[in-house]
């Protein structure tokens, strides 16, 4: 049985452990049945980038009427937009598999699951670990809807193989997943209808912005909220899903081409058996860890998707970083999740940092001030004649910026002004001390920094400035 020093299951940001492993002349293990690259790079955020990018070209072309532009589009080559994505997926695939190659480390290319302490069968063989990072990642759940076992149906992975753009498709779910791909298929062609069982899309973000959303989407596609499918299956070559209205218990049936199943994710944590070697799970089957993302097991870690805390790329990449230098450095670093930003590419996009507002209010009770602006209320936003836009602050009494939520073009552009105030502390004075370009569009941020009670916070701003000149 081999032993090494450091063994890395997962070849997405699990790749910053290897890197580390190696850099301190360590023996490495490097566990990916594949392909290579991680959830990111071959089945998430890029194939699907690629993918929504010329969806965003055809509805700035059909949307550009109201701007006095009349244009048609003549044909979309479905097929070559998928063959794009694929081509470029499978070139940075073979790039990385290139470098695992000539990198001094032993590559398994093979389910791996723990049967020991620090042990993992891979294939036919056993290997014990030193060191052990679980960056694992996630794959999509399934829900018990019945007839679906027995029906062939889309996921956010196997749809990524089509080649024949579907005439119609049902996407049961309600994420970001679901909001990204509904934007996709329609602008290609597809009749797209949307089953949620929840009564909000995007659920998770504010219910302004997710109600806002809905009114867009619904002007491209079927959307039905709190609609709680039940039963799937196939007859004459078109799928039927029945659903239940969670309120009025009515049954609707609806019928397409193709269905997807976007319902959640699920942490492969399972499929490594970490029971076996005393790593702990919560009730959803993630990994258990603390700050430092140290599980119950000593010298093993985890992050990424496996622990579901916050299931994004940058944020893996930035948990890979930081636990790395407390690893091998001997640092103390920890991640604050509250100022941990993301984006749905959706149409219109969504962006948001921070808290919502129920939350802060939960935690700070009524020192909690809410602003907002709408994209028109600058002028940039007025010549876009935007007319769904807008952007939500919360904020302390203080003037910390506890939240910011934004709905409308440019939305994971424009959220990073208030990313970085936020990483310097956080406070409304900071984004507005660099002077903004007039007209752009990110005068809608500091427009919506103006809280309820902005008289307040207007006279302590000048107060701030005055003794900050009277110091100089």
């Amino acid at each position: 049985m081999k032993e090494y020093d450091s063994v890395v299951v997962g070849s997405g940001s699990g790749m910053e452990f290897v890197e580390k492993a190696l850099s301190h002349e360590e023996t490495v293990a490097l566990i990916d049945k594949g392909p290579l690259g991680g959830t990111c790079l071959n089945l998430g955020c890029i194939p699907s980038k690629m993918l929504i990018f010329p969806a965003d070209r055809i509805m700035e072309i059909k949307e550009a009427k109201k701007l006095g532009i009349e244009a048609k589009i003549t044909h979309i080559d479905f097929k070559s937009i998928m063959e794009r994505m694929r081509t470029s997926i499978n070139d940075n695939r073979e790039n990385m598999r290139k470098g695992v190659k000539d990198a001094p480390l032993d590559y398994y290319e093979k389910e791996a699951h723990f049967v020991d302490d620090h042990t993992l069968q891979v294939g036919k063989e056993k290997i014990k670990g030193k060191k052990i990072f679980l960056v694992s990642g996630a794959r999509p759940f399934i829900p018990p809807i019945k007839g679906l076992e027995k029906t062939e149906y889309l996921t956010n992975e196997s749809v990524l193989g089509l080649k024949k753009r579907p005439e119609s498709l049902i996407i049961v779910g309600g994420g970001y997943i679901v909001a990204e791909y509904s934007h996709f298929f329609d602008a290609m062609g597809t009749k797209v209808t949307i089953v949620q069982r929840n009564e909000r899309l995007l659920p998770d973000e504010e219910p302004e912005i997710s109600n806002m959303l809905k009114k867009q989407m619904e002007k491209r596609m079927n959307v039905h909220t709190n609609m709680e499918a039940f039963r799937v299956k196939k007859e004459e070559g078109r799928y039927r899903v029945k659903a239940k209205n969670k309120k009025t218990n009515i049954t609707r049936e609806f019928s397409s081409e193709k269905i997807m199943i976007a319902t959640g994710r699920k942490s492969n944590a399972e499929l490594l058996k970490v029971e076996n070697t005393g790593v702990e799970v919560d009730e959803r089957g993630f990994i258990k860890v603390n700050e430092k993302w140290e599980t119950s097991k000593k010298n093993i870690w985890a992050l990424g998707d496996a622990v579901g805390k916050s299931m994004f790329k940058h944020v893996a990449n930035r948990e890979a970083a930081y636990c790395s230098q407390n690893v091998f450095h001997n640092t103390n670093l920890s991640l604050d999740y509250h100022t941990v930003p993301h984006a749905v590419f959706s149409h219109p996009q969504v962006a948001s940092v921070g808290l919502k507002e129920k939350e802060a209010k939960e935690i700070y009770g009524n020192d909690v001030l809410v602003g907002g602006a709408k994209y028109s209320d600058v002028a940039k936003g007025e010549a876009m004649m935007d007319d769904c836009g807008f952007v939500k602050s919360i904020i302390n009494k203080d003037g910390k910026i506890l939240g910011f939520h934004i709905i409308g073009p440019y939305a994971p552009i424009l959220i990073q002004e208030v990313v970085n105030v936020i990483a310097k502390g956080g406070n409304i004075w900071d984004a507005s001390s660099g002077m903004h370009i007039h007209p752009s569009l990110s005068e809608v941020i500091l427009s919506g920094l103006q809280p309820q009670e902005r008289e307040l916070l207007k006279i302590k701003f000048i107060c701030q400035e005055q003794g900050r000149q009277s110091r100089e």
